[in-house]
């Protein structure tokens, strides 16, 4: 008896009652509120101001230990990056769709989609610094895709840069998005890789790889209709 007691002390020891079901829901709707509220209140604040703060909360997220709690930051800083106008909110994207968890990327990528389809030239201006700094990470496996599926006037142009990049994935990605795009003018863009040696992992098919070489081949028959 004495240890039950015990027991039912420690386990609520200032007399407070679990919060049940609809006391969890309505702190949910308290903090969506208190969310809102805060979100539209940074988002009034001048433009350069909050820019600066969310490329340096986004630097500073980047640099975490704690994975869990970096990713959790980020995503909600890839959502207000997309709403600020200006190259650094952009360039921000970038690094986040650097992030190791793929979520986190997705997330990013979305973001830049949507910048991509109002700001399309802050988006276009940013690809083109990353590329100008010869950037290998994560995010050039993916800009092909956000681009391709903009699919600007400008995005053929971007996408042949893609194809000059020295890490054959990056090459693979962007012959992959160039399919995607399905603009036969694309297929020119392909033919000095055809012979290219390369090898390089397939995405959908696990343990699978082929040359940037074949993959171009492929990409041309699609590309002319010579594949039909």
């Amino acid at each position: 008896m004495f240890a039950s007691c015990s027991l039912s002390f420690h386990s609520n020891p200032e007399g407070t009652h679990p919060m049940s079901a609809n006391d969890l829901l309505n702190s949910i709707f308290d903090a969506e509120r208190t969310l809102r509220s805060s979100e539209s209140k940074l988002l009034e604040m001048p433009s350069n101001t909050v820019a600066d703060v969310l490329s340096m909360a986004t630097d500073t997220a980047l640099e975490l230990d704690d994975l869990e709690e970096g990713s959790l930051r980020l995503e909600r800083l890839a959502d207000l990056c997309a709403q600020v106008p200006g190259p650094k909110m952009a360039d921000a994207l970038i690094r986040i769709l650097d992030h190791e968890v793929p979520q986190t990327r997705v997330q990013a990528a979305e973001a830049l989609r949507d910048v991509g389809f109002d700001r399309y030239a802050e988006l276009a201006r940013a690809v083109e610094r990353v590329l100008d700094r010869k950037h290998d990470g994560q995010a050039m496996l993916e800009l092909p895709w956000v681009l391709a599926e903009i699919a600007e006037p400008s995005t053929l142009p971007l996408l042949k840069r893609f194809l000059a990049h020295t890490d054959g994935e990056v090459v693979a990605s962007a012959i992959e998005a160039l399919m995607s795009l399905g603009d036969p003018e694309g297929a020119a863009l392909l033919q000095d890789l055809t012979e290219d040696t390369r090898e390089v992992e397939l995405d959908d098919a696990e343990g699978e790889s082929a040359t940037v070489g074949d993959l171009a081949l492929e990409a041309i028959a699609a590309l002319t209709g010579e594949d039909d």
